[in-house]
């Protein structure tokens, strides 16, 4: 007993916790699974990751849902049965489990159902700058997107590169939740919602007049809280679903010296996977004649080229938020 309090006394003395001393003494028998993160995947089912095999002790979900599951080692995979959730719904997990030593960890965590419906959809327009904010009707930058198939958003989510309101690409500025969209429809995220506004409503049912936000449009409207600047002229902007695949996305250049970080990374990512034509500042979309009232349009009557051609930016005022472009 006095050589147990010796080794434990000299660990303690060397700075090391009471827990690192005790699994120095017990082995690594003592130390719970780590948890490593949980996806939702094309099957429907959605997987929870883990150091070492598990078992499930307990779980519970903050939604009414059926479902069974699979242990698989290191891998537990949940499948929601019963009534159908919607796609991309947001949904909390609380579960327990345990190794194979009687090591338990509870996890309490969110997550999106998957959404297997996304729709095509391109980025229309973009307004890079911003007016008035200190006014009851500022012109703030927005991104307007064009849906050219119908289908379901939620889960998808939509990036900024430039965005470090902290950010960058380390969260995006928007998580959709489920709503469904048809061909034809324009979607617009306000990127700043000022504390002046009132009204101010996403809009994910089938009523297009519900947001009373100004600069709200005839077309489907989200609104991002915060006064926080997410949009530059120098940027990458794009949007991604379940899996990571870029959907759509425009490289944006004012100055090449602020071509850096997150954006050059987030362009990269673009030309690898085929969503624009290079990922080099000069094969941007410049921005240099940008103002509040005049945005970065696509022209939408051409095929898609995923590059700067594109695009334009129009001499006199053209912002155009739910509305085709001219």
């Amino acid at each position: 007993m006095k050589k147990v309090h010796f080794v434990l006394l000299t660990v303690l003395l060397a700075g090391c916790s009471t827990e690192a001393a005790l699994q120095g003494i017990l082995g690594s028998s003592s130390r719970s699974p780590v948890f490593y993160g949980c996806k939702a995947g094309a099957d429907g089912g959605v997987s929870f990751g883990f150091s070492v095999p598990v078992t499930v002790e307990s779980v519970y979900f903050d939604l009414p849902l059926d479902y069974e599951f699979r242990e698989d080692g290191e891998t537990v995979t949940f499948y929601l049965t019963g009534a159908e959730s919607p796609a991309g719904q947001k949904v909390t997990a609380d579960l327990l489990v345990r190794d194979s030593q009687g090591n338990t960890l509870n996890v309490l965590v969110p997550f999106r159902t998957r959404n297997n419906r996304v729709p095509e959809l391109v980025i229309s327009e973009i307004r890079t700058e911003n007016s008035g904010m200190k006014t009851d009707k500022p012109r703030t930058e927005f991104v307007e997107l064009l849906v050219k198939s119908s289908g379901e958003l939620g889960a998808l989510r939509l990036y900024a590169a430039g965005n470090n309101g902290g950010k960058g690409l380390d969260a995006p500025i928007l998580e959709f939740p489920p709503v469904s969209v048809n061909a034809g429809e324009y979607v617009v995220i306000h990127t700043r919602t000022l504390s002046g506004q009132t009204g101010c409503l996403d809009e994910t049912g089938g009523d297009r007049n519900a947001s009373g936000g100004y600069e709200a449009t005839a077309a489907r409207d989200f609104w991002i809280p915060g006064s926080a600047m997410r949009i530059h002229n120098t940027d990458v902007v794009f949007i991604v679903d379940q899996d990571d695949r870029i959907i759509d996305g425009v490289l944006l250049c004012e100055q090449e010296d602020a071509w850096k970080n997150d954006i050059v990374q987030a362009a990269k990512n673009l030309a690898k996977q085929g969503a624009w034509d290079s990922s080099g500042a000069a094969s941007a979309v410049s921005t240099a004649k940008a103002t509040p009232t005049r945005t970065v349009n696509r022209d939408t009557t051409k095929p898609d080229s995923d590059g700067a051609a594109d695009w334009y930016v129009k001499e006199s005022g053209n912002a155009s938020p739910g509305e085709p472009n001219t």
